[in-house]
């Protein structure tokens, strides 16, 4: 099978983005959070835990710290067993309180809208930077590349990449994904990476792309 042109792979990908979005008009962040601070913690938190064990942790977390400076502020141990149930909960109480600290110092309190700004906060690496201002300020500065973002863009033939490479797979993608489809194109995947293009079983005879994936039927 001849290699697949630049051309052709980004076409291939705005056909795949067209019918995913078909297919997921309601695509979305599976985070809870009501502004930018919340979805910032809500972020550094979902590091190796699901989404939904962190939306059962956040509302007593923001109903008890609502500012930067409340979380920069607050007492480590009490912090620690409000987020326990996230895993790594320890560091992630350092990051939060760290970034937090670092909030109010340099940007009164307020969450920056740039990545270089976001990812100079503790704890925010370019990922967790990219779903904040994806989605708090619908900013498309990055493609945040998550398991299974990262899964299908293999599958898919998009990035040819090693699996820990998360950063060219970025790249990769950016450069085939219209820069107003990267946060939406984030979405996409994942909800179809959880719906039907899974880990285990991937659901070929039901994917609404197979006719582009040359994984299809093969996985």
């Amino acid at each position: 099978m001849p290699r697949e042109s630049k051309v052709d792979k980004k076409k291939r990908t705005a056909k795949i983005i067209r019918k995913l979005k078909r297919k997921y008009p309601d695509a979305r962040t599976a985070l809870n959070y009501s502004n930018p601070l919340e979805l910032l913690v809500a972020t550094i938190l979902s590091a190796q835990c699901t989404d939904k064990k962190v939306n059962e942790v956040t509302p007593d977390l923001f109903a008890r710290y609502g500012t930067a400076e409340e979380y920069a502020n607050a007492d480590a141990e009490e912090l620690e067993r409000a987020i326990r149930a996230t895993g790594f909960y320890r560091n992630k109480t350092k990051s939060i309180r760290k970034a937090c600290a670092q909030l109010v110092e340099q940007h009164d309190g307020k969450v920056p809208q740039s990545m270089d700004e976001l990812v100079a906060l503790p704890g925010v690496a370019r990922k967790t930077a990219a779903v904040v201002l994806g989605n708090a300020f619908g900013i498309n500065a990055g493609i945040p590349v998550d398991t299974h973002v990262r899964r299908l863009a293999m599958r898919m033939k998009l990035t040819h990449r090693k699996k820990s490479q998360t950063d060219k797979i970025e790249q990769d993608l950016m450069a085939l994904v219209a820069q107003r489809d990267w946060t939406t194109f984030a979405h996409l995947l994942t909800w179809h990476g959880r719906r039907t293009c899974t880990a285990r079983k991937p659901d070929c005879d039901d994917c609404v792309v197979n006719d582009l994936c040359p994984s299809a039927f093969k996985v």
